[in-house]
């Protein structure tokens, strides 16, 4: 049996397409040459290294420990973390009057998140997956019809109007939240499917960098304006611009309909940031776009018998208030990776497997993702949180290896996303038992002091 420069076994070679060519697909596809694997990656757009950034839709991402791993698989950690990321040591908020605060997201062993270009990275997988001559990528081809049972596929080739028909091992479908691919696994008995739009919606602004072409804010960090029902942020980009991202119910957006009104608003929830922006760039790019929506997706199971599977967005998309989105579809990759190891390139195993394993913690990273953004928009403004915070980080300095918070879980480990939730339940109910004990000592003592003070007793 050979082996390859890489360190894997060369088994039969599976012929594997990969529909979508995202940050997901194209990681993917670079495991799956790695293993040796023949890979033809399809996408419905134009590459991205030939288009220009589209408004409103780059969100920045936020890379943690999850993602950091995968891109350490293929080799791109290093470069993504040390020559392109900026790390963001913790949030810095933002009030009404102007001034700011920090709260760290690891007070103890200090570790960050990187902010990161989506279309850069997407950018560096794709090149990445040049330099192996068993992929072959493929785009402005559109998916119009799968039989998954059968392995085959057929796309438009949106430039020409023809069509491609193409047969495979194994498909893969990394094509986002309105996947195609998972739009014929709803065709199929016993498949479960539900998404929830919520009420709010995102514009992207941007404030520029300064005269000096530096930054206008500290840069290590995570800045949020939270005003209770709706929210600010902005992430810091390489070349010192700011990514700033509005998240607000869209009533609040449709009521903003003239420019009167914008700089009202602005001056009344997010005065700072005007002269950051500029009231003309502000204007302009406010009415530029329309909110865009924000959707969750739940399903399952991912696959199809031994030919089909999803992974990403397609399987799992969820809102970006936990920057969990990128991490969790990078690390199906991980995953998928260890169970082709494992089951050595049997499928039937190894799509079972992750189908049956994978969904409880997609699941359970949806819910975080949701909840996050009632702390980011309105808890992290409350003494009860920064209490809870401070203990929970004492807690952790003093017992790292038995108590970790539920954001270092989620962030800085792999522990899996349930686990991370049953974690925190567990602390939840430590606490309170030990504040009600603590409680009922005060109590106690306070009563056997009045008994001393008022009537001698000892």
């Amino acid at each position: 049996m050979a082996t390859l420069q890489n360190g894997y076994s060369k088994k039969k070679q599976l012929d594997v397409v990969v529909v979508g060519a995202g940050l997901v697909g194209s990681l993917e596809a670079v495991y799956l040459a790695k293993r040796g694997h023949r890979v033809r990656l399809y996408e419905f757009r134009e590459d991205i290294r030939k288009t220009p950034t589209a408004r409103g839709r780059s969100i920045n991402l936020a890379l943690s420990v999850r993602g950091r791993r995968a891109l350490r698989d293929v080799g791109l950690e290093a470069h993504m973390v040390k020559e392109h990321g900026i790390p963001m040591t913790g949030r810095r908020i933002h009030r009404t009057d102007g001034s700011t605060y920090a709260i760290p997201y690891d007070a103890n062993t200090k570790q960050s998140i990187y902010s990161v270009g989506r279309n850069y990275l997407n950018g560096l997988l794709l090149q990445e997956s040049e330099k192996y001559e068993n992929v072959e990528r493929y785009f402005n081809h559109k998916l119009i019809e799968a039989n998954l049972k059968k392995g085959s596929l057929t796309f438009l080739k949106t430039d020409t109007n023809e069509t491609v028909h193409v047969t495979a091992d194994l498909i893969i479908g990394a094509d986002g939240a309105f996947s195609a691919v998972r739009k014929a696994m709803t065709k199929r008995p016993f498949f479960d499917f539900s998404q929830k739009y919520i009420e709010h919606g995102y514009l992207e602004l941007c404030i520029p960098p300064d005269d000096n072409g530096g930054f206008q804010m500290p840069p290590n960090f995570l800045h949020i304006w939270p005003r209770g029902e709706f929210m600010m942020i902005a992430l810091p980009n390489q070349d010192c611009s700011w990514t700033v991202t509005l998240f607000m119910p869209f009533t609040k957006f449709k009521n903003l309909d003239t420019e009167e009104k914008l700089l009202a608003f602005f001056e009344k929830y997010f005065p700072d940031s005007i002269p950051l922006i500029g009231r003309k760039k502000l204007i302009e790019d406010f009415f530029a776009e329309s909110p865009s929506p924000l959707v969750a997706i739940k399903c399952r199971p991912y696959h199809v018998e031994d030919k089909a599977l999803l992974i990403g967005d397609a399987a799992h998309a969820v809102v970006p208030f936990y920057g969990q989105g990128m991490n969790a579809g990078f690390e199906d990759c991980t995953l998928l990776d260890e169970l082709f190891q494992k089951h050595n390139d049997s499928l039937a195993e190894i799509l079972t497997e992750f189908s049956e394993t994978r969904w409880e913690d997609t699941f359970a990273v949806s819910d975080l993702a949701m909840y996050n953004y009632i702390e980011m928009r309105d808890l992290v403004t409350r003494t009860s949180y920064r209490l809870r915070k401070a203990m929970d980080d004492f807690i952790f300095w003093l017992l790292p290896n038995f108590w970790v918070p539920l954001y270092n879980s989620v962030t800085f480990s792999t522990m899996p996303y349930s686990q991370c939730i049953k974690n925190r339940e567990w602390q939840d109910k430590i606490l309170k038992r030990t504040l009600s004990f603590a409680g009922l000592a005060l109590v106690i003592g306070g009563a056997v002091s009045f008994k001393i003070k008022y009537y001698g007793l000892y």
